[in-house]
């Protein structure tokens, strides 16, 4: 039994009659941050809480890009041990910012997050609160609240509904 080399290119898939084709996966573009990284006096109250407490200000942060799934004191005691035990608390409230960054197609600006987070930790968390602050969230709330705030109980305000299906014969 001989191999052959030719290979024939399969022709693309047709869609199902009633179905859609699926369009090319466009890349999304990438905007800009609300506020710049130093302007922390932008919101004054935020940043004293940031500068004397900012366990609390990671740990608001983090129940809203954590969708709820870590509670304000819970990312809070883990940031306060790292601060404490290791000084790297700077990777962890990294993790965020580019979690956060990618779910809102935000730019990685001035520089890699992890390089904002090391330089210029209290800046960077300030810049994350007062971006989600003006996304809408109130981070005094948490995750649950401002979801039953905008009207859905506990209904994730970027999830997809499930579609519509009707009885067919």
């Amino acid at each position: 039994m001989e191999y052959s080399k030719q290979t024939e290119m399969a022709p693309p898939p047709q869609s199902a009659p009633g179905y859609p084709v699926a369009a090319p996966y466009a890349t999304p573009q990438l905007q800009a941050w609300s506020t710049g990284l130093c302007g922390c006096f932008d919101d004054v109250s935020n940043c004293c809480l940031t500068c004397w407490c900012p366990c609390i200000s990671f740990g608001q942060i983090a129940e809203i890009v954590d969708r709820g799934n870590t509670s304000c004191g819970t990312a809070g005691a883990i940031y306060t041990l790292l601060a404490c035990l290791t000084g790297c608390q700077w990777i962890y409230s990294c993790t965020y910012r580019n979690r956060m960054r990618i779910e809102n197609n935000l730019q990685e600006d001035p520089c890699a997050d992890c390089c904002v987070h090391f330089c210029c930790e209290f800046c960077a968390l300030c810049q994350m609160s007062r971006e989600l602050k003006n996304r809408g969230w109130d981070l005094n709330l948490g995750y649950r609240l401002n979801l039953e705030r905008r009207g859905g109980m506990f209904q994730d305000p970027t999830a997809i509904p499930p579609p519509t299906q009707g009885m067919t014969r």
